[in-house]
């Protein structure tokens, strides 16, 4: 696949690989995302993860037509990005490697006796390499999401090389109708933590007239950039991009999962616009996650469990927390049999988050929902409407 007449894609698909950062779920794969400029020198950008080296060495190489690189840039050192590096400069021992310094001190992490003396290039904010009639212009990106990391903008044909940012789950070879949907679950479990360093690199890339986006994960995005960064806006500023309501609800005996399936159908009634619910103990978190931060209203069903919580939900608090969830309502409603416990525990989690709005009243269920628990969920449902 050719980027441009002078700009190839070398990446490679994994299929094989069932948990992404050994947490989350990629039933449809991933990709490990390279490219190569091919110009007077010889670029490399970034590798492939060790799992599918060989294959990708060999896209290299079919790229390269005999040539021999000069350089290695290497935006991001995690190992799905760099895991390569010591297979190429066995190979290539004169090509040398470009990145911050901060990546070169971190490098040698990873594979054990690698010697970069004489054969690295730190670079900084600002700084170019010229390949010939092609220029790359790089940008520090720190903990987005890692501290060394950094992107580059290829001047003459204005393609940005932007590691992780604008990236998604998924391999290429698989139809996916929808960019948003991957990509908005990759964001916020992978990045939704650093929505400061995100909105920095956005205003650093404000500047640029960018025509093409490469990541290192996903499609090459060359049509309808405002799209794209019109999310990558909404998603670090911590906005709402769906007006609606999110009910994660994590149950024991199906007593919580039904007060929480009712609320949705009055929520529905009540014109809350899209209502989407979550079964905490048997989705995807990851997805929960997801919505959690994409719609501006959340409720939280739990029920209490040792005194605390039920750990499902406990779980969910502590990813939402590590993620930096924050300028959100979120309404309570607890399942107790004899001492609700659910509910204190829930707020005592989200008083820890920043501008969080407890919508009032909490309800609270005994063991099964009943008729009368209705008019409680009808006062909490106009509430959190309000």
């Amino acid at each position: 696949m050719k980027t441009s007449n002078q700009i190839h894609y070398i990446g490679v698909d994994d299929h094989d690989l069932d948990l992404f950062e050994g947490q989350y779920k990629i039933p449809q794969g991933i990709s490990y995302n390279s490219y190569l400029i091919l110009d007077e020198k010889v670029a490399v950008m970034d590798t492939a993860d060790a799992r599918k080296q060989d294959q990708w060495l060999q896209n290299l190489e079919d790229g390269l037509q005999g040539r021999r690189p000069d350089y290695l840039v290497v935006h991001h050192v995690e190992p799905d990005h760099a895991g390569a590096i010591a297979l190429l400069l066995e190979r290539y021992p004169e090509i040398q490697i470009v990145a911050s310094s901060k990546a070169l001190q971190m490098l040698p992490q990873f594979f054990e006796g690698l010697d970069l003396a004489g054969r690295s290039l730190a670079v900084k904010e600002g700084d170019t390499l010229a390949l010939g009639r092609h220029s790359l212009q790089f940008f520090a990106a720190p903990m987005v999401h890692w501290p060394e990391v950094m992107v580059s903008y290829e001047q003459t044909e204005r393609i940005l090389f932007s590691a992780d940012a604008f990236g998604k789950f998924g391999a290429l070879d698989i139809e996916d109708e929808d960019w948003a949907c991957e990509a908005r679950r990759y964001y916020f479990n992978i990045c939704g933590k650093y929505g400061v360093q995100v909105q920095m690199l956005l205003k650093k890339l404000a500047g640029l007239d960018i025509l093409t986006i490469c990541p290192l994960h996903g499609p090459v995005l060359g049509e309808n950039l405002p799209y794209y960064l019109g999310l990558y806006q909404t998603w670090s500023a911590y906005e709402v991009e769906t007006d609606g309501v999110f009910i994660a609800y994590a149950s024991i005996h199906g007593g919580t999962a039904a007060a929480a399936h009712c609320l949705a159908d009055i929520l529905r009634a009540k014109g809350a616009g899209k209502v989407s619910l979550s079964d905490l103990s048997r989705d995807d978190q990851a997805e929960a996650v997801e919505d959690a931060f994409r719609m501006g209203r959340m409720v939280l069903a739990a029920s209490s469990y040792d005194a605390g919580v039920f750990p499902p939900m406990q779980e969910f608090l502590h990813h939402l927390q590590a993620k930096n969830f924050q300028k959100r309502k979120v309404a309570i409603v607890e399942n107790g049999s004899w001492a609700p416990s659910a509910g204190r525990v829930m707020k005592e989690a989200l008083a820890a988050m920043k501008d969080i709005e407890i919508v009032e009243p909490t309800v609270t269920i005994r063991s099964r929902m009943k008729k009368s628990d209705l008019p409680a969920l009808e006062t909490l449902a106009q509430a959190l409407l309000k």
